[in-house]
C-alpha cells in the first residue's frame, strides 16, 4: 500500500503544477489537490469522474452569453475551490465550460485549490477572504469587481455577467 501511494502521489504531482500538492484526508484514502493547478489537474483519475460529468452534462445558456460576449475581455478571474467540496465539485466544471465557450484565455483564469482550513500552500489564499469554496472572483485591472460564493444567486451566467456589466 505504502508503494502504491508513493506511486500515485509521484504520478499525479507530475501532472500538476509545481505549486500544488495531493493531500490524503479522512479515514478512507480520500484525496484533495491544494495549491495553484492548470484544469488538466482534474484530469487526474481521482477528480476526472466528477469534473468531466459535471462539464460534460452542463448546458450553457447560449442566448445570454452571445449577446454579451465581449464583456470578459480585459478581466482575470481568480476561482478558489476544494477539490472535497461538493458545491466546487459541481460549479467549477460547469463554470469553466461557461469560460471555454466565451472562448476565455486560460492564462487569465487562476485555479486556487484549497484545504478544508480555506488554505493553500502557502499564503495564496491568504487575503481573498475565501469562506466558502468555490468562490469566482472577477479583476479588472487589478481592483475586484465581485465574485459569486459557493453557489450562483440565479445561475453561473446571469451572475457572471452581473458582475462584470452595470447594464445587464
Amino acid at each position: 500500500m505504502r508503494y502504491f501511494l508513493m506511486a500515485l502521489f509521484l504520478y499525479s504531482s507530475s501532472l500538476f503544477c509545481q505549486d500544488s500538492k495531493l493531500v490524503k484526508y479522512g479515514d478512507q484514502n480520500k484525496f484533495m489537490l491544494v495549491g495553484i493547478t492548470d484544469r488538466d489537474a482534474y484530469q487526474d483519475s481521482i477528480f476526472a469522474g466528477w469534473f468531466n460529468s459535471e462539464y460534460t452534462n452542463y448546458r450553457v445558456n447560449t442566448q445570454i452569453l452571445n449577446e454579451n460576449k465581449n464583456l470578459l475581455d480585459g478581466k482575470l478571474i481568480k476561482i478558489v475551490l476544494g477539490t472535497w467540496c461538493s458545491d466546487s465539485r459541481r460549479e467549477v466544471p460547469r463554470f469553466i465550460k461557461i469560460l471555454d465557450f466565451l472562448e476565455f484565455p486560460s492564462d487569465k483564469v487562476m485555479l486556487l485549490n484549497v484545504d478544508r482550513d480555506m488554505n493553500g500552500i502557502s499564503n495564496e489564499a491568504d487575503k481573498l477572504n475565501i469562506e466558502f469554496v468555490p468562490t469566482f472572483i472577477v479583476y479588472e485591472s487589478g481592483e475586484e469587481l465581485g465574485r459569486i460564493v459557493e453557489t450562483p444567486i440565479e445561475t453561473l451566467e446571469k451572475d457572471l455577467l452581473r458582475i462584470i456589466s452595470l447594464s445587464y
